[in-house]
């Protein structure tokens, strides 16, 4: 296949990347720090990867998103993968008192990713074919007060591709929105976490393989979060307010 993945050097994407590496794919690489992306392009090739481009880009730096698309077009010679993984974790105490920092989440897990996804699907939509896969989370289901400037937006983020995916699909193109739920990976460090809710990359990476293959619409990863977050939206409104969640 011929695969774009924007947040390339992320835990969860470099998991994914490295399966379809051993298939034979061809790549074409986006992230912002450039010698995790010179890395990862090698590593790749080691394990079989056929072909890999990049490009060092700050995904937040949308002036630039038309130039990368048409560069992996160019050097791909066409889609048929799009995983989009970038993004950021907030301290919500911190968001929650400042409207710029409170913004910036918004551009680096929402906005940024819609214009990306503007280019992306217009391409996929001319060409017919292809699977555009994008990392939200679970914490888009129902906002909560430990983390609900990031939950906004990746809410927002879902809602956005339960339409795309709706527009597409007339155009024989899938959209599969990802929703992992705690993942042991760099962003998440500073939460310490560990026991039986919390996941590892290749975990992930297996199941959004997987959802690709089966043209899967939505995926909860580990497939038990669907689940949690059933109960979760579940609880009245009356009720869950005075939870601390």
């Amino acid at each position: 296949m011929k695969v774009l993945i924007i947040g390339a050097t992320s835990a969860i994407a470099e998991s994914t990347a490295r399966i379809y590496a051993a298939r034979g794919d061809r790549f074409f690489l986006v992230a912002r720090n450039t010698l995790k992306l010179e890395a990862l392009a090698l590593d790749l090739q080691v394990r079989g990867a056929s072909w890999v481009g990049s490009m060092v880009m700050d995904a937040c730096d949308t002036d630039r998103h038309q130039d990368m698309l048409s560069a992996a077009i160019d050097g791909l010679d066409g889609l048929d993968l799009v995983l989009i993984a970038h993004g950021t974790l907030p301290d919500q105490d911190v968001v929650q008192k400042d409207y710029p920092a409170t913004l910036q989440v918004l551009e680096d897990n929402f906005l940024s990713v819609v214009s990306m996804l503007t280019g992306i699907a217009n391409v996929c939509e001319q060409q017919g074919h292809g699977t555009i896969a994008v990392i939200s989370s679970v914490a888009g289901d129902r906002g909560r007060q430990s983390n609900y400037v990031y939950g906004t937006a990746k809410g927002g983020l879902s809602v956005f591709l339960q339409g795309l995916r709706n527009r597409l699909a007339h155009a024989g193109v899938n959209v599969l929105t990802i929703k992992p739920g705690f993942v042991s990976t760099p962003m998440t460090a500073h939460l310490n976490g560990s026991g039986p809710l919390w996941a590892e990359p290749d975990d992930i990476a297996a199941g959004i393989v997987k959802a690709v293959e089966k043209n899967r619409n939505v995926v909860y990863l580990p497939a038990f979060w669907q689940l949690i977050m059933t109960v979760i939206c579940a609880v009245p409104e009356s009720i869950f307010k005075r939870l601390k969640l």
